[in-house]
Order: C-alpha cells, then sequence, then structure tokens
C-alpha cells in the first residue's frame, strides 16, 4: 500500500479498506472481546479499564502483512496495541486510546529445535511448542498454567514463569530468552535480531516498545512427569515441606505449589481428598523421584493422596498444572466471585518466616497461595498468588502494606501502568529500546510512564 493514499485524517477504521489483504474484525462486540484479558481477576482494573476498547482489530498471518499493518498505523499515527490470546491479567491488551488491536495469535509458525534451543512465532501456544519439541526429546523450560492457550509472545510480553520456575527460574533468568526478531514502528519497519540481555528489555512490558515477531528459547530434555498431592494437618508442616523439597537436590521436580486451606477445596481433582481444614502441597515429579518424596512427606507428617504417572495424566488430559500459578485464583473465583489476589515476592533466605508471620497476621482473610522457585538470580524462594476475601480498595491497599512491612515485595497486579507493577525500577534502557522500536510512541501509548515523563522533560 502506499503511503500517498493515506491522508493526515486517515483512522483505525479506514484501515480494512485499505489493506483488504490482512484479515480484520470491526464487529463492535467482537472488538471489545478482543480488548480484554483477565484483568477482571481485579476489582480495580475491571473498574479502571471499564469501556476501553479498540477500534479496529488486525489478525495478519505473515510478517508482510504485520509490516503493512504496521506501516500504515505508523503514517496514519493511530495507537497499536499487540495481543495473543489474552491471558494476561493487567490489562496488558486494553488499549486507553482506541486504535488497532495487532492479533498475532495467527502469527503461529514453529521454526526449529536445534541440540536444547527451540525458535518460533511469537503468536504460536505454549502447548504447541511444547508438543513440537518432544519429538526431538526437549520440552519447554516452564509451562504458566495458561499453557493450552497462552502465546509465547504473550508470556514473553506479559508473564513471569510458571512450572519449571523451580529449576530455571523465571523468564528474565539469564540463559532462558536467547534472542528475539523484532519489527519497528515506523512508515518503513525495520526487522532487528536482539541477543541476550538487549533481548529482555523487551520482557514484561505489555508489548509497549517493541514487537516481537520470532523468539528463541533455551530448552530443556523431556521429561515423563508424574503429578502428585500431599496432604498435611499443620499449616507449619506443609510449609517446611515444601520450602525443604524445593532444595533437595537429589529429588527431581517441576513444580510445588503450596495451597492453604481451605483452598484445596476449590479444586476440582482434590475437592474429595479434603476438608477445609487440611493443606497440600502440589507436584509435579520425575518418577524416579516419587518414592523418595513420599518418604519425605511422611517425614514432615503428611499424606501422600494422589499419585498420576505420566501416561495417566496424558489420557485424562487433565493436569494439575492448570491448578497452579493464576489459574488457582481462576478456580477460586467460580466457587467465590469475591474473592481477588496479590503477588508476593519474598526474601530467600527468610520465605519460611515471612510466611508465617502473614499467616498469623492475616490468615483467614488472606489465603496463603505460594509458587516454590528458584530466583533469577539463583536462590530458593517462593512467590504468592495470595487469595483474598475483597471487601474494599482501602483494605486491599492496607493488606499490601502489611505485606511490605514484612519485607515482602509486592508485585502489584490491581494496577496497568508498567512501572507499577513487576518493574518497580525501571530500567531506563527499557525507554531507550521504546525510542528504538517506536520513536513515535504509537504501541500501547499511555501504560509506560517513563515514556510520557521523558516526553515532558524533552
Amino acid at each position: 500500500m502506499s503511503s500517498t493514499l493515506l491522508e493526515p485524517s486517515t483512522t483505525a477504521h479506514d484501515l480494512p479498506a485499505m489493506l483488504p489483504s490482512v484479515e480484520w474484525i470491526t464487529d463492535t462486540a467482537r472488538v471489545a472481546r478482543l480488548s480484554q484479558d483477565f484483568a477482571w481477576f481485579s476489582p480495580i482494573l475491571k473498574r479502571d479499564l471499564a469501556g476501553k476498547t479498540g477500534d479496529v482489530v488486525a489478525r495478519p498471518r505473515s510478517e508482510e502483512e504485520i509490516r503493512q499493518v504496521v506501516s500504515a498505523c505508523a503514517i496514519a499515527k493511530i495507537p497499536l496495541t499487540i495481543r495473543g490470546t489474552g491471558t494476561g491479567n493487567y490489562g496488558q491488551s486494553t488499549p486507553l486510546f482506541g486504535g488497532v488491536i495487532l492479533d498475532l495469535s495467527g502469527y503461529n509458525a514453529f521454526c526449529w529445535v536445534r541440540s536444547q534451543v527451540g525458535r518460533a512465532q511469537a503468536g504460536i501456544r505454549l502447548s504447541e511448542f511444547d508438543a513440537q519439541a518432544r519429538p526431538h526429546s526437549m520440552e519447554l523450560r516452564w509451562l504458566p498454567s495458561t499453557f493450552r492457550s497462552a502465546t509465547l509472545g504473550g508470556l514473553f510480553g506479559g508473564g513471569f514463569g510458571g512450572a519449571g520456575s523451580i529449576n530455571y527460574g523465571p523468564l528474565a533468568a539469564p540463559g532462558n530468552v536467547l534472542g528475539v526478531r523484532v519489527m519497528t514502528v515506523e512508515p518503513e519497519p525495520q526487522i532487528v535480531e536482539l541477543r541476550g540481555a538487549d533481548a529482555m528489555l523487551l520482557h514484561h512490558t505489555y508489548g509497549t516498545n517493541g514487537i516481537v515477531l520470532e523468539l528463541e528459547v533455551a530448552l530443556s530434555p523431556c521429561v515423563p512427569w508424574s503429578e502428585c498431592v500431599a496432604q498435611f494437618e499443620s499449616f507449619d508442616q506443609a510449609l517446611e515441606f515444601a520450602s525443604k523439597l524445593t532444595k533437595a537436590p537429589g529429588l527431581i521436580k517441576k513444580e510445588v505449589s503450596f495451597l492453604a486451606a481451605p483452598i484445596p477445596t476449590y479444586m476440582a481433582p482434590l475437592m474429595p481428598l479434603f476438608n477445609d481444614k487440611q493443606h497440600a502441597v502440589m507436584m509435579v515429579l520425575a518418577p524416579q523421584s516419587v518414592e523418595g518424596v513420599e518418604d519425605l512427606v511422611k517425614s514432615f507428617g503428611g499424606v501422600f493422596c494422589y499419585n498420576k504417572t505420566a501416561e495417566e495424566v496424558l489420557s485424562s488430559n487433565r493436569t494439575l498444572i492448570e491448578y497452579t500459578w493464576n489459574h488457582t485464583t481462576l478456580h477460586a473465583l467460580k466457587v467465590d466471585k469475591n474473592f481477588t489476589y496479590i503477588q508476593s515476592g519474598f526474601t530467600p533466605a527468610k520465605h519460611v518466616e515471612q510466611v508465617k508471620a502473614l499467616e498469623k497476621e492475616l490468615g483467614g482473610e488472606v489465603l496463603m497461595h505460594l509458587e516454590f522457585l528458584r530466583t533469577k538470580e539463583g536462590d530458593f524462594n517462593c512467590s504468592g498468588l495470595q487469595l483474598i476475601h475483597y471487601t474494599s480498595e482501602a483494605r486491599l491497599n492496607e493488606i499490601m502494606a502489611i505485606y511490605r512491612s514484612h519485607g515482602v515485595q509486592i508485585n502489584n497486579p490491581h494496577v496497568y501502568i508498567v512501572e507499577d507493577g513487576k518493574q518497580n525500577n525501571l530500567d531506563p534502557a527499557v525507554v531507550k529500546m521504546k525510542e528504538r522500536f517506536d520513536p513515535m510512541g504509537l504501541l500501547n501509548p499511555g501504560k509506560l510512564r517513563s515514556w510520557a515523563s521523558r516526553e515532558v522533560r524533552h
């Protein structure tokens, strides 16, 4: 399409007619649906993002189609908001200023596996990437609970990690994401390959500073994972067991998730096994480690109450991974719509002590859900996705303040600004990257405060 066809008054609504080879969605109801993600987990975000929607949705299936849409938006200065399948929780894919929603879920080819490295287009679903890697005896290092529907680009742009982070840390740990192919937002879009630390400057920025087309990630050897659950009468013993297992070097695991009572009674596979006073630790284990883990459970006063082989998990088409991480919140909300949640990061050397203190202070109002992992620095730790009986925004803020008073970091899931969520101290290089890849500030505008501050300073 020639830029001469575009007038200064060109709007997003004009683009479908100008680019007929691209699939467009213009139906108002469908555009509204594709302007949302799971931000409704937060009553605050549900309120703050109400009515925010794009004007049209583009669903390109090739790099050339992406280039055409991006070029047109750059020439006409139309905002662009990138989305995958919308499994995020912070309103990442909700545009604040209308414009074009660039849905990359159709740009989803698997590229290759070479040794322990794989590469694919950003729109590939994680489940598909994992399936494509398995014939090479490889698997993804981490699977979020949304792996069946979440895309690789979506996980990179707004996610953290998942099952497997207990071994390899989050995506942000050096060596997990090796490279990205990125398109600039300009009248003549450019393609750039970023490697290593440079690539990570686009991680968890909600698609505000570059359009990621492909990702190259490190893989791990396939394991026929078993899924197990331990039941405990004592909160402290369940917590101490989970922490001990996380650090046990000879016991191979992919997931250790602690659910304090009564959360297990909200999870369908566990409902028949638990009463509302019992605590659960859900685990994904290498088969040769199951016996040793069962012995460890007994030493902490627990009972091994659930054990499925990889074959049984596959045949049932139900995995415990889909009851961990933020799927725990989703299942709890099905039982009680008054729940919301917080995200917390503990201190590696003090996490057990911090959890016990917070349970003593807030137990009952805040239900403890912990995911055990390694930090990006390699320390053993846990991350919290605590369930909260929501009463008011003021009380929610008080609870987060109490967590901070115990030395616990809060990654606030009730805000949509990058700096207010996980990127508490934004690296100035993130803004420099935006200057390079989105010089007109068209990508997901309003989500990166440092960009607006930069414009004021200039």
